[in-house]
């Protein structure tokens, strides 16, 4: 079984970077798809980033497009989504998700979830 831990979240200015990483344990990582979701007060959780098991194929929220990129190192059992030009409307808190389900673009089909860790980012 796999768990998560998310970490990487806190207060920056419009426009900084950011990076959350995303701690796995369990020895099956290798196997699952990740993604990185993020709810906003009084939001939905919304999906933002996914990437395959092995790394060859990534997808983004239109929002998030140009701006962060999610990537994986399967040898350390972590997942990262670096966020650049971030907004205020970026904030939220983000949780790290896995799935072994191929259809993993898709919320409803992420099974294992981390805590989250939240992100502010002042205008």
């Amino acid at each position: 079984q796999v768990q998560l831990v998310e970490s990487g979240g806190g207060l920056v200015q419009a426009g900084d970077s950011l990076r959350l990483s995303c701690t796995t344990s369990g020895r099956t990582f290798g196997y699952v798809n990740m993604g990185w979701f993020r709810q906003a007060p009084g939001k939905e959780r919304e999906f933002v980033a996914a990437i395959g098991r092995f790394a060859l194929n990534t997808y983004y929220a239109n929002s998030v497009k140009g701006r962060f990129t999610i990537f994986r190192d399967n040898a350390k059992n972590m997942v990262y989504l670096q966020m650049t030009s971030l907004k205020p409307e970026d904030t939220a808190v983000y949780y790290c998700a896995a799935t072994m389900n191929p259809a993993y673009v898709t919320i409803g089909n992420y099974n294992i979830w981390g805590l989250g860790t939240q992100v502010t980012v002042s205008s």
